[in-house]
């Protein structure tokens, strides 16, 4: 054993001071009862206020150490508050046998902690002996405060106190003992090591305010001695260790509890953002379909062509943003699930009709919707086309027609046959025959006009009052005419009895003339006839007709002459014959000038017709172009989305790498498929232009620009969802401490066992087994729902479980437990005091009021709390 004052002389003289076993310094009073006044004077007032630290937790405390340990009593007490344990009854009277009494039940319990007291009896404490009495603390120090210390505070104590303990005179060591554990207590460049006294002051000073450490020593007592009392320094410097010690449990707990908190509220943030997000999407959707379900027809065709730009802007400019919003919405939830899952969490199941089953179904909806809209625009924009194609076309004949009837009741019902000659009435006779050739050659023009008519009705024109007014007009005054004309054939016949001459030739000129003015009228209306075409080949087909008509013009042109010859004939008679010709024909009206003009007329529509087939035929070939330029991307892009989706798939399965490596790979490859979105793009604009220009067919593809459109929303939706799947799978790893050679493995065998199925389900999912027991125990855990398929993070959880490391309800009520000192509640201010801010408001927000049998005002039940984070399920 080391001597005691060898060890003192040796760090008196400057060297260093040798480690003495605290089990051994129990001994020195014994040996040497005689006490350094200066050290005395600092043991003395260390001691106190060790001992009034424990005290003053029973309410009580000391004055003279010496002095208020007599009776024993106090000296009881202080070894109960210390020890936690329960010391036999006192006796309470005040005779020297009952002071004699309590103090050997303090030493009796002391010794029966293994503590050897030599020369220490209880007679030398109850008449007051100040160094036995001090002996008796130091040991009672050393068993309690110092001894229980682990072995490497213990080291740390005794190598601070004793192998340096001149560090301790000039204040350094202290605040720097603090400003270790605390530097944001102590300015520690600020200090001199040549002004000892402000450096102990401040060390004193600031452990009593911010580390509830009592000030034990006084600064001028220390630098007034050659060298510190050792017992007195690592008295204090324990107290220290203590105090430290509770804050790092304080601290644990603490950090357990903050860890805990911000992952439910980053959790409970994600739901918030997820409903937020859902009920956002599907009020965008109950908005939109009613929209798109709309088929209030308008009346002309740029109402409609607008609704269908309306609707191609719709397609553009508002959808896309939704349907990200819609994936990014299906990434939120498996990101969230998993992370519940990794933290022990219940699953979170959204509000009612919120979940992503009901998002895909309103989603389903609104893409019906979309079709059926558009299918509805495209037959009412044909409707509307040929509805002003019939209209235009019933306004063209009906003003030939009333052009033609224009006068022809008055002619009809004129009585100049009462006074004409025979000769006259023989000409009206013919006249009248020739126009009801005229007639019944317009016979098929009225029956025309009434048939555009009721198709119109038929079609719901806007217009068809109008039109149906016209109609009926034109009608009626074709019956009259048809009346009218059957009135003056009879009057003309009971005349004719009378007449006997007629001019041959006027009346061959005459019924000549009449149908071959009418073809004439009927090659004009033809040639100025709108025509409607959709493809190359009905345009060609009009052509052909129209190069048909055109051969049949030398032919028509013989007739006009032969019809021309026999008004030069009739001219050359009469001049021959000396004959003064009255008037003009008097079989018809119309004359070689007329049949002239018609035949310029036609003659001059004839190239116009050639032109307007040709402006046509090249519209219809430029049409054909922006089909075959549509079909040829088209061709092209359909397989590349096929191609790109069954990539993925194979992908999913085949990956190798680290989980990063696969990540980085799959966002190039996502990036890859985004700059494919230009010909995308281009296709939307081909597909406008061909809409514009009203083509509804395209022989060259099977692809819609609507297939593509969902191929192309269906291959960004896996990429992104094959991407989550690897995110969440690195949450998983690091969560649950999976090394990249285990998940490797788990992956192998995942995939392997699916093939085994033959069953394949996509790139995160496995074929359940069937008619093996023990995959069916497991099943029963990777697949509650027995849906038959099992995800690849549900076989990593299966997998890991054993090992995971995670917090539980269990973990947290401890922590709780550290922070509230024990008790089974916590209060307001502990939180505040030992978590940051937000979370210690959280915390007092969402505990409910403690109600268990030592409750107190404002006392705070965070058992329940604790076990609310991970649901009843886990306890």
């Amino acid at each position: 054993m080391v001597d005691y004052h060898a060890s003192n002389s040796q760090a008196s003289s400057g060297g260093p001071a040798v480690y003495m076993d605290p089990r051994e310094q129990e001994n020195d009073w014994d040996r040497d009862l005689l006490l350094d006044p200066a050290w005395e004077k600092q043991q003395r007032k260390t001691f106190t206020a060790w001992c009034n630290s424990h005290l003053r937790k029973a309410g009580t405390q000391i004055e003279n150490i010496e002095e208020d340990f007599r009776d024993g009593l106090k000296l009881m007490l202080l070894l109960e508050v210390i020890s936690g344990e329960r010391l036999p009854k006192p006796e309470r009277g005040k005779m020297r046998v009952h002071k004699i009494n309590n103090v050997n039940k303090a030493l009796d319990y002391i010794a029966s902690k293994g503590v050897k007291l030599v020369s220490i009896g209880a007679e030398e404490i109850v008449d007051g002996n100040a160094k036995m009495t001090l002996g008796m603390i130091w040991t009672i120090i050393l068993r309690f405060a110092i001894q229980d210390i682990s072995v490497e505070g213990h080291v740390f104590l005794i190598s601070l106190a004793l192998s340096y303990i001149d560090s301790w005179k000039d204040g350094l060591a202290f605040n720097a003992l603090i400003h270790r554990h605390r530097p944001e207590l102590i300015d520690y460049d600020k200090l001199r090591k040549d002004d000892p006294l402000t450096n102990l002051n401040n060390a004193f000073e600031v452990a009593e305010k911010y580390l509830d450490i009592p000030k034990m020593m006084d600064a001028e007592d220390i630098v007034g001695t050659l060298r510190p009392d050792e017992k007195a320094i690592m008295t204090y410097v324990s107290c220290f260790y203590h105090a430290f010690s509770g804050a790092q449990k304080a601290e644990t707990a603490a950090n357990r509890i903050c860890k805990v908190l911000a992952v439910n509220q980053e959790n409970e943030h994600l739901m918030e953002d997820y409903e937020k997000l859902a009920s956002d999407l599907l009020d965008w959707i109950r908005r939109t379909i009613p929209w798109l379900e709309n088929r209030a027809p308008e009346k002309t065709m740029a109402e409609m062509q607008q609704k269908l730009e309306d609707f191609r802007g719709y397609r553009r400019v508002h959808k896309p943003p939704k349907v990200q919003e819609k994936c990014q919405l299906e990434i939120n939830f498996n990101t969230l699930q998993t992370k519940l899952r990794l933290s022990n969490r219940p699953a979170f199941m959204p509000s009612e009709g919120r979940m992503v089953s009901d998002i895909n179904g309103s989603w389903h909806n609104l893409e019906g919707a979309e079709k059926g809209y558009e299918e509805w625009m495209l037959n009412e924009i044909r409707r509307l086309e040929r509805l002003d194609h019939l209209a235009e076309k019933f306004r063209q004949k009906a003003t030939i027609h009333e052009s033609w009837t224009d006068g022809k009741e008055a002619m009809l019902t004129q009585k100049d046959y009462e006074t004409a000659s025979l000769s006259e009435v023989k000409a009206l006779l013919r006249k009248h025959e020739a126009f009801e050739s005229d007639l019944a050659a317009h016979q098929d023009r009225v029956e025309q006009i009434a048939a555009i008519a009721q198709e119109l009705n038929e079609l719901d024109y806007y217009d068809s009052p109008s039109v149906n007014s016209r109609c009926q007009k034109i009608c009626e005054q074709w019956d009259a005419l048809g009346s009218l004309t059957q009135s003056r054939r009879e009057s003309l016949e009971r005349t004719e009895k009378q007449l006997e001459s007629i001019d041959e030739l006027y009346l061959e000129y005459a019924k000549r003339a009449a149908p071959f003015n009418n073809w004439m009228e009927g090659a004009m209306e033809d040639l100025q006839d709108m025509f409607i075409v959709h493809n190359i080949e009905e345009i060609q087909g009009l052509i052909t007709a129209h190069e048909q008509f055109k051969s049949t013009l030398p032919e028509a042109n013989k007739e006009r002459e032969a019809i021309q010859a026999i008004q030069a004939e009739v001219q050359k008679i009469a001049q021959y014959n000396g004959i003064k010709l009255s008037g003009g024909n008097p079989y018809t009206t119309i004359t070689p000038k007329t049949i002239d003009n018609k035949w310029d007329k036609v003659e001059q529509l004839v190239p116009q017709r050639d032109q307007a087939l040709q402006e046509e035929l090249a519209k219809q070939q430029s049409n054909d172009h922006l089909r075959r330029k549509f079909a040829t991307q088209a061709n092209i892009v359909g397989p590349w989305i096929q191609t790109k989706m069954e990539e993925i798939g194979r992908i999913s399965i085949e990956m190798n790498g680290t989980l990063e490596d696969q990540l980085v790979n799959l966002r190039e490859y996502e990036q890859s498929i985004i700059e494919y979105k230009p010909n995308i793009d281009q296709l939307e604009g081909d597909h406008q232009l061909i809409q514009e220009a009203l083509i509804f067919d395209n022989k060259y593809t099977a692809y819609t620009m609507e297939h593509l459109r969902v191929g192309w929303e269906q291959l960004l939706t896996t990429i992104a969802r094959t991407i989550n799947e690897i995110e969440n799978q690195i949450l998983t790893r690091d969560a649950k401490g999976i090394s990249q050679e285990q998940l490797h493995e788990y992956r192998t065998s995942f995939n392997h066992f699916d093939k085994v199925r033959g069953q394949h389900r996509g790139p995160a999912s496995a074929s359940a087994p069937t008619g093996d027991a023990e995959f069916a125990r497991i099943m029963g855990i990777v697949d509650p729902n027995n849906s038959g398929v099992v995800t690849f993070q549900a076989f990593i959880d299966f997998m890991s479980r054993e090992t995971t490391d995670t917090d539980t309800a269990d973990q947290v009520i401890a922590s709780f437990k550290i922070l509230a000192a024990d008790k089974n509640f916590i209060m307001a201010e502990e939180l505040r005091r030992e978590l940051p801010p937000d979370q210690a408001e959280y915390c007092i927000a969402r505990m409910a009021p403690y109600s268990g049998p030592d409750a107190k005002p404002g006392a705070l039940d965070y058992m329940s709390f604790s076990t609310a984070l991970y649901g009843e399920s886990d306890l």
